[in-house]
């Protein structure tokens, strides 16, 4: 598990620094659940809250025993990950700078949509596709499997904010 969240530092030694800050202005939903990947020959598993208003996202990666991971903080383009060993690391793009920290593509500036129910043509375009597997009693989605070309991400929403 350890291997796939982290990648060497020396990859991302070349990557421009961003400043990037949580998101501000009103939450657009508030959300705890499970996530799981699986990519090429590894897996993991974990805990993960998000907040997500217009501006920007929050997401927080957690051992199934509640150890932090990693922190991913976008504003607008620009992606921060930190992870457990202290390290930050960011750039403008957040699927390649998730597959090199974490060790597996997330595609946080789009995911939001799907989360939600909505379309994401922009994910789509790029290879990416969504299946919804439950729904609560208002429509959202609360089970979702997201595939990337070599890559699964498995999404349990346990608790709305």
């Amino acid at each position: 598990m350890r291997r796939l969240l982290l990648v060497p530092a020396l990859v991302l030694a070349a990557c421009a620094h961003v400043e990037v800050k949580p998101p501000s202005g009103p939450l657009e939903f508030d959300l705890a659940g499970r996530i799981a990947a699986r990519y090429r020959d590894e897996a993991f598993s974990g805990l993960l809250t998000w907040q997500h208003s217009a501006a920007g996202d929050e997401m927080l990666i957690s051992t199934p025993m509640g150890q932090g991971v990693a922190r991913i903080v976008r504003e607008g383009e620009a992606v921060m990950v930190s992870t457990s060993e202290g390290q930050t690391y960011s750039d403008r793009d957040g699927e390649a700078l998730t597959e090199r920290v974490l060790g597996f593509r997330l595609p946080v500036a789009g995911l939001a949509d799907w989360v939600r129910g909505r379309p994401a043509p922009a994910l789509e375009e790029r290879g990416w596709k969504v299946d919804y597997q439950a729904r609560d009693e208002q429509g959202r989605p609360t089970r979702l499997r997201v595939t990337y070309p070599g890559l699964e991400l498995r999404l349990a929403v346990s608790e709305w904010k």
